[in-house]
């Protein structure tokens, strides 16, 4: 009759089981790539967010369903998501807590103005970041690692002038903006490209992204005789400014950027919007490279079509995720090269690639005018400003 093993000796081999299983558990165990977002996710410009976001969490979970492996194991990407409110100081105060959550990369923030103090945060912390931000200084502050998801204000607004004065004959042109670095950053542009076209800032007039009364500033404007009017900010701010200029009388056509170009906006101006004109960076998402290919994912997934910025997110995402398998590696002294020299096709493009301050080397705007309540394309300005 065989003996039956000792308690010693089955537990001596029940460890060892374990110990080898363990090992191979952690031999096959996903290492977690955690990123960066930020965006306002509350208050008035959360819709704004909410679409980078989901741009975002679509590409990742496509990174994640393609088992892709960084640094030895499959990598499992996570986004560590922050609100900042539009707020430059909750800006940086977010910027620290998500550099010291040690995350690989960063795809944020979304305003210029929030964006610009925290870069310097990510910056001193070695962190790679493609923001959404348009605004020029964004990428000319002498950093390495700051990269675009969409055009800059400086393309958009070479081609905004000269849309004014080229095709809606706007000789004289009054131009008013919110301060935040967004709008003010896009409105110097749109004044030097409708100067150098030819035509005349007759006015330059302020007010902020909280204001909902702009009465005494159009009343101002109207005394100018300006033949258009440009407006550099936030559609929680061009809604209502399209429907007093109706109210006081004003005519001519209210140009603004990529921020009025919503389904927000149509809401807050009503009827009033029609002739409403906005640029948007890029091509419009049914002649994107893929962009009927993205849409349908993003709708399937949320149940509801993508906004303006989703598909730049999307880009951006892939462009960190892409630059990091080219790499094999998560981190970012080896990644962050493959990023710069970045060449891909994607959703938005298909041919994404930056320059040397890390803006995008495609330059295309489109502009778009409100027409029976619905935006419609009017022309794509390819290179304008390049």
């Amino acid at each position: 009759m065989t003996s039956s093993p000792s308690f010693k000796t089955v537990a001596s081999t029940m460890a060892l089981a374990c110990a080898f299983g363990g090992l191979m558990s952690a031999a096959h165990a996903d290492t977690t790539v955690r990123l960066g977002f930020a965006a306002p996710l509350t208050g008035p410009q959360a819709h704004y967010g909410e679409d980078m976001r989901n741009g975002l969490l679509l590409a990742l979970e496509e990174a994640n369903a393609k088992g892709i492996k960084l640094d030895g194991d499959k990598a499992k990407f996570v986004l560590v998501s922050k609100d900042d409110q539009a707020d430059p100081r909750t800006a940086v105060q977010v910027a620290q807590q998500i550099a010291d959550d040690k995350v690989q990369g960063m795809l944020g923030h979304f305003n210029s103005g929030t964006t610009i103090p925290a870069s310097r945060v990510y910056n001193e912390a070695g962190i790679p970041q493609i923001a959404m931000a348009t605004s020029p200084e964004y990428t000319l502050q002498g950093y390495d690692n700051t990269f675009r998801m969409m055009t800059s204000d400086t393309q958009q607004g070479a081609a905004v002038g000269v849309f004014m004065v080229k095709d809606l004959n706007a000789k004289k042109v009054a131009i008013i903006d919110d301060r935040t670095a967004y709008g003010q950053g896009l409105a110097d542009q749109v004044i030097q490209a409708v100067k150098r076209a030819g035509g005349t800032v007759v006015a330059r007039e302020y007010t902020t992204d909280k204001a909902s009364d702009f009465t005494a500033i159009l009343t101002s404007i109207k005394a100018k005789g300006a033949d258009a009017i440009f407006f550099g900010g936030l559609d929680a701010q061009s809604g209502p400014m399209r429907r007093q200029m109706a109210t006081l009388g004003l005519k001519q056509p209210l140009v603004s950027g990529e921020m009025t170009r919503s389904d927000t906006f149509l809401k807050l101006a009503g009827e009033a919007g029609n002739g409403t004109y906005a640029s948007l960076a890029g091509v419009p998402l049914k002649t994107m490279a893929q962009g009927e290919k993205f849409a349908a994912a993003y709708k399937a997934r949320f149940k509801a079509d993508p906004g303006v910025y989703a598909p730049y997110a999307y880009d951006g995402a892939w462009n960190m995720i892409t630059a990091m398998e080219q790499a094999g590696s998560a981190k970012a002294a080896k990644y962050l090269p493959k990023l710069a020299s970045l060449k891909r096709s994607g959703a938005t493009s298909a041919n994404i690639a930056y320059d040397k301050n890390g803006d995008l080397n495609e330059v295309a705007v489109t502009i778009y005018t409100v027409k029976g309540g619905k935006w419609e394309e009017v022309k794509t300005i390819v290179d304008s400003a390049k």
